[in-house]
């Protein structure tokens, strides 16, 4: 849950006492965290607050455990769901079902914020939650993750993964994985086209590095979560066949999820990834991961699943075997460019000629110690271009050989590619083989390029033999030129070089004159304006304060004199010992002739003695504390940081309306910290009066942390109360 202090605006006034200066105050602290104690809250946290490690103790039931996640899994309870990431090192772990206790820490997690470095303790059983229908697209945007869910979709592949059924599931045009539960002996190949209901837990598949979402795999538990909707057809094999041409083309009944079975020849096969296939009426790539191989010219049937990408058809997901028939010799057809751009012919074996004018080579994986590499050939055809590409173990020396500039002619599988305008603007052909790239004719030896490349090196040539030539002609004479002026010029310079020195001598005393005039005067003021600053802030924390103390004093013995005279006498006592404190602090701020040293000064004792005597009888309790061993400090920091602690009491006592107040001081070896903090009702530093308006009790503690290089931290939540922290560098002390 993400923490948020909720600011609201509030003006804060305060009297003027004696003609002496108002100020406002300020200080803030953030709340102490809190045990998150429900999953929505866990996931409502920002990344930067999850990383904070916010204690989490969250009780739910179990949701999802596989055997490999190594004692990870899902927790969900009335709020949601979310995941608990942990090492499992004794071996034991939950499974779904378990109502279990889980505490542990927020981390961002890969993706959506979880419980990290968690522990946990089975408490009893429960129902799974209730899965949420959601709609696809709701659940690919990333936002149901760690959330048990129901979605329903056709099974595209299926496969055993151990002792669980791993299907694709295609969905509302989107494709997503999932893990079910299945009788031993279940055929995988019996849910491919069936339409089903899923509930389970939705995992986010994600870009660690980055934190994207990319997409979603469905976790099922149990196996009455998998619902068949509609059972797949029995054998497909026996259905009619669709002619190719025809897949894309309207049929009464026609669904996204019905398979549809095909027969045709193979033209070219990328084992366990597509082959492509023609029946006379047109070519087809048929996409199938069936690891079978098949030659070209054999006679297979396939049943799949119609698509269209990139405007054009194929066939997912599909299956496929030989028929048994006689191969076929194929051969290819020889096409037009222009039936091209009409869009025909595509995952046809054709033919085109073309002109070799540029090769590429990339590599494409290495596969036990084999490297494939593609060979892309760029051609031309009158004014249209086209590619062919083979891929190769290792170098293709044949395609590799062929000289650029040839006239030759490319046999391979058509692939179009369509543009923005629904116009063909790519044309590449698949090669089944190297040989499939015939040279009809090599390029001349006077090719164009090699004759623009003896005609520019002529050029060259001519062009450095002139400049020579003119080069030489004109730097005679001007040499003879520049001798002469070179003597004259020297004689003109050592002119001016006297002169200059000259005038250089004079310019500097009168500089240094200057110089020294002007410091004086800048350490003069620095002096006057530090000694005035100084003054100010004896002044505000002295003798403002006291006077403040004494005033509320006398407020009291006046309220309290006809009531209770004892008690109005012992407020009146007070008053007398402030006013004698505030005598004390006079001389002592004008005359400046006591020492520390002699006085045997303790800063703990003199600001505990201090905040009691300035809270005394304004119903506020004042507690000390301090930290550490208590070391010596500079006379300016005790000074500064009695004065931090007075103003703050002082503020506390006007504005706050407190009823406690906390002084706390730190001694470590590198710094020393002075925390003051109250239940008052708080303030917006933000709006609050300032030295524009009089008040310089913000100003004057910013002023004097500045001076000692510390730092100074102030927060005051609405209705909570206000904190100072001051923290001053032990280095910056001792040199104070």
């Amino acid at each position: 849950m993400t923490l948020v202090l909720k600011r609201l605006c509030m003006k804060f006034s305060v009297s003027c006492m004696g003609g002496l200066f108002l100020f406002s105050t300020f200080l803030t602290e953030a709340q102490p965290r809190t045990t998150l104690t429900n999953a929505a809250d866990v996931l409502a946290l920002s990344g930067k607050d999850a990383l904070s490690g916010i204690p989490i103790s969250v009780t739910g039931v179990v949701t999802a455990y596989e055997t490999n996640w190594n004692g990870k899994f899902f927790v969900q309870d009335s709020s949601g769901g979310v995941f608990v990431d942990m090492e499992n090192i004794s071996g034991r772990h939950p499974v779904p079902g378990d109502l279990v206790q889980v505490s542990g820490v927020s981390f961002p997690g890969g993706y959506a914020p979880t419980i990290a470095k968690p522990t946990w303790k089975k408490v009893g059983t429960a129902p799974l939650p209730s899965a949420k229908p959601v709609t696809i697209e709701q659940l690919m945007s990333g936002v149901e993750d760690s959330q048990r869910i129901e979605i329903s979709g056709i099974v595209r592949t299926a496969r055993m993964s151990g002792d669980v059924l791993e299907i694709e599931l295609v969905s509302g045009g989107y494709r997503m994985r999932a893990y079910v539960p299945v009788q031993p002996g279940t055929d995988p190949q019996s849910f491919i086209g069936a339409r089903v209901i899923l509930k389970g837990t939705a995992a986010a598949s994600f870009n660690a590095p980055l934190r994207q979402f990319l997409t979603v795999t469905l976790y099922v538990p149990q196996l009455s979560d998998f619902i068949v909707e509609e059972a797949a057809p029995t054998n497909l094999f026996d259905e009619p066949l669709t002619p190719l041409n025809g897949i894309a083309q309207y049929r009464e009944g026609l669904s996204s999820g019905n398979q549809i079975h095909i027969k045709g020849i193979v033209t070219y096969q990328r084992k366990g990834l597509d082959l492509f296939l023609e029946d006379g009426t047109n070519g087809l790539q048929v996409k199938s991961k069936l690891d079978l191989y098949v030659s070209r010219g054999d006679i297979v049937e396939a049943v799949g699943f119609p698509a269209v990408e990139n405007q054009l058809p194929v066939l997912e997901d599909a299956v496929f075997r030989k028929t048994g028939e006689v191969p076929v010799k194929l051969q290819p057809l020889s096409v037009t460019v222009a039936d091209l751009q009409k869009g025909l012919h595509y995952a046809d074996l054709i033919t085109l000629q073309g002109r070799l004018i540029d090769r590429m080579e990339k590599k494409n994986g290495i596969q036990i110690n084999a490297t494939y590499i593609q060979t892309t050939l760029a051609l031309q055809t009158t004014n249209f271009f086209f590619t062919a590409e083979k891929e190769t173990v290792g170098e293709n020396d044949y395609l590799k050989a062929i000289p650029i500039g040839s006239l030759v002619e490319v046999s391979g599988i058509c692939m179009l590619q369509y543009g923005d305008d629904g116009k063909i603007n790519s044309v590449n052909l698949l090669l089944p083989a190297s040989i499939n790239v015939r040279v009809i004719q090599k390029p001349s030896w006077l090719t164009p390029q090699r004759l623009l490349i003896g005609l520019i090196i002529l050029f060259v040539v001519l062009l450095v033999a002139v400049c020579w030539t003119f080069m030489i002609a004109k730097r005679n004479s001007i040499l003879k030129s520049l001798v002469n002026e070179k003597e004259t010029a020297q004689a003109e310079l050592q002119i001016a070089h006297d002169k200059l020195e000259e005038r250089v001598e004079e310019r500097t005393a009168q500089l240094k004159v200057e110089m020294t005039a002007r410091k004086e005067s800048e350490v003069q003021f620095r002096a006057v304006l530090t000694e005035r600053t100084r003054l100010a802030q004896e002044l505000h924390d002295t003798l403002e304060q006291t006077m403040t103390g004494i005033a509320l004093q006398l407020d009291l013995v006046a309220n309290q004199f006809g009531q209770n005279p004892d008690t109005a006498s012992q407020h009146l006592k007070v008053a007398r010992s402030l006013t004698r404190q505030s005598q004390s602090e006079i001389r002592h701020s004008v005359w400046g002739l006591r020492s520390r040293a002699t006085e045997q000064f303790n800063l703990p004792d003199a600001i505990s003695i201090s905040s009691h005597q300035i809270a005394n009888g304004a119903g506020i309790q004042v507690t000390m504390e301090t930290s550490g061993d208590v070391l010596p400090l500079s006379e300016v920091v005790e000074e500064n940081l009695l004065r931090i602690s007075q103003e703050a009491i002082t503020n506390a006592v006007k504005h706050s309306g407190a009823s406690q107040a906390k002084i706390e001081l730190l001694f470590n070896p590198q710094k020393v910290v002075l925390h003051v903090t109250d239940n008052g009702k708080g303030f917006i530093p933000e709006t609050a009066a300032g030295p524009k308006d009089g008040h310089f009790g913000l100003l004057g503690i910013s002023e004097r942390v500045e001076r000692l290089g510390g730092h100074v931290k102030i927060t005051s939540p609405l209705g909570v109360g206000t904190s100072i922290s001051v923290e001053i560098p032990l280095a910056s002390s001792n040199g104070a």
